[in-house]
């Protein structure tokens, strides 16, 4: 009990009760900033360290059922080696395919959309949620910017939200109608959230759960391979986005103009 008392008195402001609001608020976008604990466990700081060895140890002892690892930050998401700073590469051998997690979901406008129709399409994912306070609708504001530098009917974006229980299908076209969104080349879909986890994690390779999201855009070719994906938030990487995206749409229309068959 002493051991407790003590070791709470030690604790940084920022793992009291009153804190936990903007832990969680940081948490969802799937980063911890420096000092924060999670909440319910421990977290001590260099003085105490040298005040109180004993009294920390038995705490930090006490206190291992809680630990947990952190949320993925932006630069340890699942990825390859990346000879291109900030691009999210796969070695070719283990390319994810859409083929590989097939979903059918609902679009903003209520209409059911399959990864079917994404065939023969060069297309980026995302992920978002309409309640975020600030990173998702700068994120979509440059995919809007994107779309409207390529105006090619051969490329569709299509936007998972990571929170399907508030973003429904009503609350997605007035979020979408924010960015003027043509539903027909910019889908933003709703569901089931254990089938849109398998999709971000498997297929577009980036961390997603409810609340928590992954501020990249990544490149899919017409067979439904992922190409590599940039940071969104960031106007070079959204330059070198939007490259990979012209490359990826022309070396497809040539091989077609050749007469070759993927």
């Amino acid at each position: 009990m002493v051991v407790a008392m003590v070791a709470r008195s030690l604790l940084p402001m920022n793992t009291m009760p009153g804190s936990q609001r903007s832990f969680h608020r940081r948490r969802r976008h799937g980063v911890v900033l420096s000092g924060q604990a999670h909440p319910g466990c421990l977290e001590v700081g260099t003085a105490a360290w040298m005040l109180w060895p004993g009294v920390v140890g038995l705490a930090l002892v006490a206190a291992v059922g809680c630990a947990r690892p952190a949320p993925l930050r932006e630069t340890e998401e699942p990825s390859r080696p990346t000879p291109v700073a900030g691009r999210l590469e796969v070695d070719e051998a283990e390319v994810p395919k859409l083929s590989d997690v097939p979903f059918t979901l609902r679009d903003q406008t209520g209409a059911e959309f399959s990864s079917s129709e994404l065939e023969g399409r060069v297309w980026m994912g995302a992920i978002f949620f309409a309640n975020c306070p600030g990173p998702c609708f700068r994120e979509n504001q440059a995919i809007a910017d994107i779309l409207r530098r390529i105006d090619d009917p051969d490329f569709l974006v299509v936007s998972l939200t990571c929170d399907p229980e508030n973003d429904t299908p009503e609350a997605l076209a007035h979020y979408a109608a924010r960015f003027e969104a043509d539903p027909d080349r910019w889908k933003f879909l709703t569901g089931d959230l254990k089938l849109i986890e398998r999709v971000g994690q498997k297929v577009f390779r980036l961390p997603v759960e409810l609340g928590v999201h992954s501020e990249r855009g990544v490149v899919f070719d017409r067979q439904g391979r992922l190409r590599g994906g940039y940071h969104l938030l960031q106007p070079d990487r959204v330059e070198l986005l939007e490259k990979l995206i012209r490359e990826v749409l022309a070396e497809q229309a040539d091989a077609a103009a050749a007469g070759i068959v993927p």
